[in-house]
């Protein structure tokens, strides 16, 4: 079975938490692991719309997954 990739360049956990945390770098750092995926449209709309539902939905997805909330997979 695949392990899973952990989001936010493969950080330790607590590290990742802390990142999430903070407003600002959870947007950035979202925006750039959707664009190393290679998801384009994913990475604008979380530009867009990533200060204040998925900002929440990043911290329950990091607590929960170790992962970021991926709402759409282009």
């Amino acid at each position: 079975m695949a392990k899973k990739a952990k989001d936010y360049f493969g950080l330790d956990r607590i590290v990742s938490l802390i990142l999430v945390i903070i407003p600002i770098t959870s947007a950035v750092c979202g925006i750039v692991a959707r664009i190393q995926d290679k998801h384009y449209v994913a990475a604008a709309l979380r530009f867009l719309l990533g200060w204040n539902i998925i900002w929440i939905l990043d911290i329950v997805f990091m607590v929960k997954d170790e992962t970021i909330f991926r709402f759409l997979e282009v």
